[in-house]
């Protein structure tokens, strides 16, 4: 049994090895410009984050992986290739924001960026685990995946909204962009499920149980929230409601294409917008008063919505 999983674990390297090969490659351009000395970004802080090895090491246990079972081989894969793609996009989205998100070529990045860190698992589906990715890559993982996605779309929209010319000319790319990272935010919000309160469970801050109740674990949890709600602003603002066209008119193999798993369906940006938007302005002006969280732009998108609304 244990060499049909051997030959199982070493058929599913063999497999993986050309990607694995490239990911070992472009982990290389940080290392020459110095990219693993550079500090984690803020909102990276407080996730756990492997230190980032050598291009060598990497291509070394993924080839010696295939000596492993099936699990400890994608453990293995999955668990190194995790730290890094962290320390990989990292890298390259502090160029693209250095760099203003460069027109002629930003898009195309962001989408091979937003495929690298849907790697991991990507690893486990073609390695045939059956186990749900939660089980083995654990919640905070997958939230920083998506979080990193979603925060990713939401710069490159931010910036792109002002390019009034090409936003004209892109509508329907721009849209899909919103859509994308809105999904992947909201993907990020629910791998943990907010705590339940009752007579079994006693937490003597009530604004922290609050907070437990509604889901938000962290900083980065509440930025989730006001980012999707501002995603589904711009949305609206400058796409209309967002439910009317269907996402998959756009061509799948063009630069808006963006990640190897977009999103489809359409969101309703009036509807996920307010109810993102009120929820942050909520929690700022409740359990988190005084704690240096601003609500006046949620507050000025909320009446606009309203306003449109009506």
């Amino acid at each position: 049994m244990a060499a049909v999983g051997g030959v199982e674990a070493g058929g599913a390297v063999s497999a993986l090895r050309p990607r694995l090969a490239a990911l070992g490659r472009r982990l290389a351009g940080p290392r020459e410009a110095g990219g693993d000395e550079r500090v984690s970004p803020p909102e990276q802080r407080g996730w756990c984050r492997p230190r980032l090895p050598s291009g060598g090491s990497v291509w070394r246990l993924f080839c010696g992986a295939g000596r492993l079972r099936p699990k400890m081989c994608t453990c293995a894969l999955t668990s190194c290739a995790f730290g890094a793609i962290l320390d990989i996009t990292y890298f390259e989205e502090n160029q693209l924001v250095d760099e203003d998100f460069p027109e002629e070529s930003s898009l195309q990045k962001v989408k091979e960026l937003t495929c690298i860190l849907s790697e991991p698992e990507d690893l486990l589906r073609e390695c045939n685990i059956n186990e749900e990715p939660i089980k083995i890559l654990g919640a905070e993982l997958l939230e920083c995946l998506y979080w990193r996605k979603g925060a990713l779309l939401y710069m490159y929209c931010h910036t792109a909204k002002e390019r009034s010319e090409w936003l004209r000319e892109n509508i329907a790319i721009f849209k899909k962009c919103l859509n994308d990272g809105v999904h992947y935010l909201m993907k990020m919000l629910s791998f943990r499920c907010p705590l339940q309160l009752n007579e079994d469970v006693s937490l003597q801050d009530k604004d922290t149980a609050r907070l437990l109740g509604e889901g938000i674990f962290s900083d980065t949890h509440l930025l989730a929230i006001m980012y999707s709600g501002e995603m589904c602003f711009w949305g609206l603002r400058h796409c209309g409601e967002g439910k009317q066209e269907s996402l998959e008119t756009i061509d799948p193999v063009s630069n808006s294409d963006l990640g190897c798993r977009s999103q489809s369906v359409s969101l309703d940006f009036q509807e996920m917008g307010k109810n993102m938007l009120t929820k942050y302005v909520a929690v700022c002006e409740g359990p988190l008063k005084g704690q240096g969280w601003n609500t006046t732009t949620a507050k000025q998108m909320l009446c606009y919505f309203v306003k449109s609304h009506n």
